[in-house]
């Protein structure tokens, strides 16, 4: 079974802006259902189409299949609901952490997140100084309710 564990916060200011490039992402979804969300993602030159289950605390099942990415761009165009998710997202490790930055674009511009996968929902973690409040369990912050409500309605 494949379980995702993985605590998000607020970005408080550019501290952790480096030489590192991102990579865009472009996203949709399929389903939006609270039970089952069903992704189409784009991350540069590659796709994926994912499931995942409903958020209890940190955890969550989570299915990742990589698919072609002419199928990504037409299942994007054609059956993903709208507004797509589109955002930068920058990788930083920090006290043998991946840390992953999401700047967001389009109708989310100004929102910028980070998350970070663990071991077990108790894992001990050091915050880097960039890192603001937690939104881990806020459905706000969902990727799939930022197409519901995007951030520039807030």
């Amino acid at each position: 079974m494949a379980v995702e564990i993985e605590r998000k916060f607020l970005v408080k200011d550019d501290r952790w802006r480096s030489s590192n490039k991102g990579i865009l992402y472009r996203q949709g979804y399929l389903s939006s259902d609270k039970n089952r969300v069903v992704r189409v993602r784009c991350a540069g030159s590659q796709a994926f189409l994912t499931v995942k289950g409903p958020n209890k605390g940190a955890r969550r099942l989570e299915f990742e299949y990589e698919i072609p990415l002419n199928d990504a761009n037409e299942l994007l165009e054609t059956l993903c609901i709208r507004p797509f998710i589109e955002k930068y997202r920058f990788k930083i490790e920090y006290a043998n952490l991946l840390w992953e930055i999401d700047e967001f674009i389009g109708e989310n511009a100004g929102l910028v997140l980070a998350e970070v996968e663990l071991a077990e929902s108790v894992q001990k973690i050091e915050l880097p100084d960039w890192i603001g409040a937690e939104v881990t369990g806020d459905a706000k912050y969902y990727n799939v309710s930022l197409v519901a409500k995007p951030f520039k309605h807030w």
